[in-house]
C-alpha cells in the first residue's frame, strides 16, 4: 500500500541469506555485555590510586581547556569565555587599540623612574602615572559605553551581567598574551 513491499523486496535482494536489515553480528548475551561493562569501569583500589586518577582527570581537563583557549574553539572554552556576548566583547576589545594594553610597559617605566635618585625624573614618573591613569579611566568609560551599545544592537535579549568586567580585564592585557587569542586585527570593523 505505501510501497513497503517494494522496499522489503529490494532489501531482500541486498542480503545474501534473505534476512532484512541487521547489524552484521549477533546480539551479545546479557552476561557478556555486563562483563565488558564492568571491566571498562574499575574503581580504584585505594585512596592513593583514587587521588592519582583524580589528578590525571583534572590534568586532562585543564589541557583541553588550554587547547580551547589557544585555538579559540568555542566548545572547549571555559564557561567564563563562552557565549555570543563574550565573543562579541572579545572582538570589540580586540578591534580597538587602547592605552590600557600598554599599561604594563608604562608601569615598568614609571617604577624604574622612581628608583632613579634624580628628583626631576621621579616627579616626571609620578606625573606620567597620573596622566596614564586618567587616560585609562576615560578610555575604559568610552569603550564600555560603546560595547554596551553594540551588544544592545546586535544581541538585544542577551544577558550582559559581568561583561563589563570581562571586557575591562581583556583590555588591560597585552594583546599578544590575551587568551582566547584575538580573532580580529586592530582597526577592523566587527
Amino acid at each position: 500500500m505505501f510501497r513497503r513491499r517494494a522496499q522489503r523486496e529490494s532489501a531482500d535482494a541486498d542480503q545474501p541469506d534473505g534476512k532484512v536489515g541487521g547489524k552484521g553480528r549477533p546480539t551479545p548475551k546479557r552476561r557478556d555485555a555486563e562483563r565488558t561493562r564492568r571491566q571498562a569501569v574499575r574503581p580504584p583500589r585505594d585512596r592513593r590510586e583514587a587521588a592519582k586518577l583524580a589528578r590525571q582527570r583534572a590534568r586532562e581537563d585543564r589541557l583541553r581547556a588550554r587547547q580551547g583557549l589557544t585555538t579559540g574553539d568555542e566548545r572547549r572554552l571555559p564557561p567564563r569565555d563562552q557565549g555570543p556576548v563574550r565573543k562579541l566583547a572579545r572582538d570589540y576589545i580586540d578591534a580597538r587599540r587602547t592605552i590600557s594594553e600598554f599599561f604594563l610597559p608604562i608601569a615598568i617605566l614609571i617604577f624604574v623612574s622612581g628608583l632613579v635618585p634624580v628628583t626631576a625624573i621621579v616627579i616626571a614618573g609620578q606625573l606620567l602615572f597620573i596622566i596614564v591613569m586618567v587616560l585609562m579611566v576615560t578610555d575604559m568609560l568610552i569603550v564600555v559605553r560603546g560595547l554596551k551599545r553594540t551588544i544592545r544592537q546586535r544581541l538585544p535579549n542577551a544577558e550582559t551581567r559581568g561583561v563589563t568586567f570581562y571586557a575591562i580585564m581583556r583590555a588591560l592585557q597585552i594583546r599578544r598574551l590575551r587568551l582566547p587569542s584575538p580573532r580580529v586585527k586592530p582597526g577592523a570593523t566587527i
